[in-house]
């Protein structure tokens, strides 16, 4: 389902924290595919190669209090295997969909992947492999990790199979602010997971902060970004801190007033001592150490080429189709996903459950958001040539209050947001939404 023709959303900008828009549409815009389509026609015709290959691991050791994530905690060894179990017939009905699907990069998300031990690990990767053809070491692999997860057994399977960048979610090196954001952990765990990661040679270590944390002020924000760039990371993540429905903070946090005004102060004072650093804004998260070791191109465009998800928390997308399992955030609810999962059959692998259909709109809305919310912003050329129309014409309605708010320049070929606009992504992500896509996500049962 999806909207069927070109929409120009509101652009009431209020809160500059919206929503963080890292795909569009949302899995909330998501609905039940009557009837379900078989997934050798949902990706004939498509090119295949150069696609993303993700897999979803489902758990963790512990549930952050700000986190939504698809995840579930506690998870027995019995289900692990019967997860993976899950995991090699997913990946063996979709293989036979899409038999000549070349992966050009990898990830590994959750959840926590490395909540998986060594030998779980391994089978992981040898499913993927084996079963899907990812040809690891040929292409670049990011793995998610965690302070308590990443040891040297984790780690050396991971760096065995080509991984090429590591993420670690530390949020603070102050043990009272980790604590504040539902994350109890010991600033020295912390430092002896860096360590091991440094020790296991991978190339690209990302380090996730937080700022917003309830107590946090500006030189304890400076002082964790200052601990992490003891460590030299290739990149550094700032994410600022979201209190949402049935999470841990959402349940207790009373937001304050000035949090908007103290949240975009926190985002101006790391932004500009990351820079300062010696670090280049990639977007209004992201932060790259300036020479550090890049990955090769790939081909790869996320605003064009396709993604191949496994795993119950996977989405995957075509140029006209993006769909995925049965969405949720409640503990409850995601164990019940995770159980009828594992419970498939190979057959139930081979169509299509969940999802949202793009039209030509659509797809050029979303080419607009994937690309206009990085710093380089959006190449007009190539937009023209993939549509064979004008941005500027085609979503007048939408750039020019952001022009008029001095959030948008023009430079030749390239329409980029400014450095006032890159601080405010969250507010002009959602805004850009198509007014359909936006009420099917307002029609989601948080749950």
């Amino acid at each position: 389902m999806g909207p069927t023709a070109a929409e120009a959303p509101s652009l009431a900008l209020g809160s500059p924290y919206a929503g963080y828009v890292y795909s569009y549409p949302h899995k909330t815009a998501y609905r039940a595919l009557e009837p379900e389509p078989a997934l050798r026609d949902v990706w004939a015709g498509q090119d295949l190669s150069a696609l993303f290959l993700y897999l979803h691991i489902p758990f963790c050791e512990m549930r952050c209090g700000f986190c939504n994530l698809f995840t579930r905690t506690g998870a027995p060894a019995e289900l692990v295997t019967r997860y993976l179990d899950a995991l090699e017939r997913q990946a063996s009905a979709v293989r036979e969909a899409v038999p000549d699907a070349r992966f050009a990069v990898g990830a590994i998300g959750g959840g926590t992947p490395t909540y998986l031990d060594a030998p779980e690990l391994t089978r992981m990767f040898r499913i993927a492999a084996d079963v899907m053809g990812a040809e690891f070491g040929r292409m670049p692999l990011s793995v998610e990790t965690s302070p308590a997860t990443a040891t040297p057994d984790r780690l050396a399977v991971l760096a065995a199979h080509g991984t090429t960048r590591v993420s670690i979610g530390v949020q603070s090196f102050d043990d009272a602010e980790a604590r504040a954001a539902g994350r109890p952990q010991k600033r020295a765990e912390v430092e002896t997971a860096l360590a091991a990661i440094r020790e296991a040679a991978v190339p690209t270590l990302n380090i996730d902060l937080i700022y917003g944390i309830d107590g946090q002020t500006h030189a304890s924000w400076r002082a964790s970004i200052d601990a992490a760039l003891a460590w030299r990371p290739e990149e550094i993540y700032l994410y600022p801190l979201y209190v949402r429905p049935l999470t841990g903070l959402g349940r207790r946090a009373v937001t304050r007033a000035d949090w908007d005004a103290e949240r975009l102060a926190l985002y101006r004072t790391g932004r500009d001592h990351l820079r300062a650093a010696g670090y280049e804004q990639v977007s209004m998260r992201m932060f790259r150490r300036a020479g550090a070791p890049a990955d090769a191109d790939t081909g790869y465009r996320c605003q064009r080429d396709g993604m191949v998800g496994l795993g119950c928390g996977a989405r995957s997308y075509t140029s006209d189709l993006h769909y995925s399992f049965d969405y949720a955030v409640g503990i409850s609810e995601v164990r019940g996903i995770i159980d009828e999962y594992v419970a498939l059959d190979r057959a139930a692998f081979t169509r299509a459950r969940v999802g949202y259909r793009l039209d030509a709109a659509e797809r050029r809305r979303r080419h607009l958001l994937t690309s206009l919310l990085q710093a380089d912003g959006l190449d007009t050329a190539e937009y023209r040539g993939l549509f064979g129309s004008d941005p500027a014409t085609d979503f007048a309605a939408e750039l020019e209050p952001l022009a008029d708010r001095g959030w948008l320049a023009l430079e030749g070929d390239r329409i980029a947001l400014t450095d006032e606009g890159l601080g405010w992504s969250d507010a002009i992500g959602p805004a850009l939404f198509s007014p359909s896509t936006a009420a099917l996500m307002d029609g989601y049962r948080a749950r």
